[in-house]
């Protein structure tokens, strides 16, 4: 499994859409676009994406825009990438044979593999992020002359 640049710059806006939206002020995609430089078009694809997976809710009107349709902390990262990307297993275990060594395997490595990333993926939320965000932009210089 690789991940693909919908699920890199969709999980991107999302991290910017939690750390400049509100309950009460949506965000556009064009200041997404400038503050992360990717395509507003692309965008568009990837919250056509996340709007039909309840991630983000859109407001029409000219102050119109997008907000996080449920709290920062509420959103995981395998939400996101499940909505962008599908699934998103190593290996998909229905493929895979049915002999003994195939079974073997399955059950020993593709499954294991399969269950941390869910685990990993399913324990980082957007607030999360955001936090670890401010943190790095908060960490203090040392100047030496």
């Amino acid at each position: 499994m690789k991940i693909s640049t919908k699920g890199r710059y969709g999980l991107k806006a999302m991290i910017d859409l939690a750390l400049y939206s509100d309950s009460e002020n949506s965000i556009t995609l064009k200041s997404i676009s400038e503050r992360q430089d990717v395509s507003e078009r692309y965008l568009e694809q990837i919250f056509s994406a996340l709007r039909k997976n309840d991630l983000v809710k859109s407001i029409k009107g000219p102050q119109g825009g997008y907000m996080l349709s449920e709290e920062a902390s509420k959103i995981t990262v395998g939400k996101i990438l499940r909505a962008l990307e599908g699934d998103i297993s190593i290996v998909s275990l229905e493929e895979d044979g049915n002999n003994k060594i195939d079974r073997c395997i399955r059950e020993n490595v593709w499954t294991k593999i399969n269950e941390a990333i869910d685990e990993i993926v399913d324990s980082i939320t957007l607030e999360d992020l955001v936090w670890e965000y401010n943190k790095i932009g908060s960490e203090a210089y040392m100047y030496y002359i």
